[in-house]
């Protein structure tokens, strides 16, 4: 591959980039001599598994990898104590170790998934910032004034509406700086709404005189299957890497056709020219968007495990909504005679809650044994029925047995 390629590689999908020309260096320089070059991320381990939101920028890395760099990436254990506050309203409730520990080891074995092991440092920041002690911290907090920290957009917002912003939220930025500090870090990557935390290691790496300025490369944050918010476990519009086949690949499925191209962007793998001569032939009535998406979530699925559990996730798929069967694989459970359907929906895990089903069963999206269900006050007598929500949620209930 050439250089021109691998920096063309490198800018797909990118918000912004400020400093291309050292990356430019870098690349040209390992092509040339073989030398490597590191590219550090960071991630505040405050949950447990990561969905495909997270995986733009570890594709990002990946891509770095593939061009001389070594990736440094960094698990804010430290850090996750305080709490990003970026795009907060309020001040984040801090973390216990244990749970961070644990998150950050969840973390670490699923970003191998995407990332190459052999060209990665885990790092943790709790190895330099608890050494950096009072006289450390205090000399840290002389290299930013508090005027510039309220420029940043969500601390004026906070400030004006006079709501509360904590000491320890100021100084947050200031760590993750100091992080690229102490890793003499070439580039940094994150999304578009860390620019202010990525810019702080730019200029901390120029006041402590590290003898390089970092690049910073900013990914734009992925909508999540609404197509309106950001992925979010929280919102619950998301696709964890972890999740069964059978779930990413029907999840890929529901988003929309306008969706569909972002996605390609930011998380397929596939050459740009390839992309854009698929969204031709949509265009032109000469493929299906239907037949494309399925082609993007048999690649998400095959990157997560294989390309045998992408077909079956395809086949099982094909099986249940094309022919109207019913899956080979659902939950089942026994329930007491005569329980409430509602209830049933609950204990079989197919709803969240007995409200949650109500609301589901008015609005025809509930059927026992593919008939629809019409009457929220319906009890089941003995036997055995095959409950649906939707159209991916199944479970065999046995009642009475």
């Amino acid at each position: 591959m050439s250089v021109n390629q691998a920096l063309e590689e490198i800018r797909r999908g990118t918000a912004e980039i400020i400093d291309m020309e050292r990356i430019e260096t870098l690349v040209k320089r390992y092509y040339e001599t073989g030398e490597t070059y590191t590219v550090k991320a960071g991630f505040d381990p405050t949950g447990a598994d990561l969905h495909l939101g997270h995986t733009v920028l570890l594709q990002k890395l990946r891509a770095f990898q593939n061009h001389g760099g070594r990736v440094q990436l960094l698990i804010g254990d430290f850090t996750a104590t305080i709490g990003d506050p970026t795009g907060k309203s309020e001040t984040r409730k801090v973390l216990d170790r244990e749970t961070i520990l644990e998150n950050a080891k969840t973390y670490t074995d699923q970003v191998f998934n995407i990332l190459d092991e052999k060209k990665t440092d885990v790092v943790f920041n709790s190895t330099w910032l608890e050494a950096l002690g009072a006289a450390g911290m205090v000399a840290l907090t002389t290299t930013f004034n508090v005027a510039r920290m309220l420029e940043r957009d969500d601390f004026e917002k906070r400030y004006k509406a006079g709501q509360s912003i904590s000491i320890s939220e100021f100084i947050y930025p200031l760590l993750q700086g100091y992080d690229s500090v102490e890793l003499k870090s070439d580039i940094e990557i994150g999304g578009t709404d860390q620019k202010f935390n990525l810019l702080m290691g730019r200029q901390l790496q120029r006041t402590y005189n590290v003898g390089k300025e970092q690049a910073v490369l900013m990914m734009p944050i992925l909508e999540g299957l609404d197509g309106v918010q950001k992925m979010s476990k929280s919102l619950n519009n998301y696709i964890g890497i972890t999740e069964a086949p059978k779930e990413i690949y029907a999840k890929t499925l529901s988003i929309s056709d306008e969706l569909m191209w972002r996605y390609y962007e930011l998380l397929s793998e596939k050459p740009l020219d390839e992309i854009a001569q698929m969204k031709t032939d949509v265009e032109a009535g000469t493929l299906h968007p239907k037949t494309a998406k399925e082609n993007l979530a048999m690649e998400l699925v095959a990157r997560f495990y294989d390309e045998e559990a992408a077909r079956a996730a395809k086949a099982e798929f094909d099986n249940v909504f094309k022919a109207n069967k019913l899956p080979d694989d659902m939950p089942e459970v026994n329930v007491e005679e005569g329980v409430w359907i509602c209830k049933a929906l609950v204990d079989a895990g197919i709803e969240p809650s007995t409200s949650q089903a109500r609301r589901d069963i008015k609005q025809g999206a509930v059927r026992i044994d593919q008939e629809k269900v019409t009457d929220e006050k319906t009890n089941l007598e003995k036997g055995e029925y095959i409950l649906q929500v939707g159209k991916r949620k199944f479970a065999k209930v046995k009642v009475g047995a």
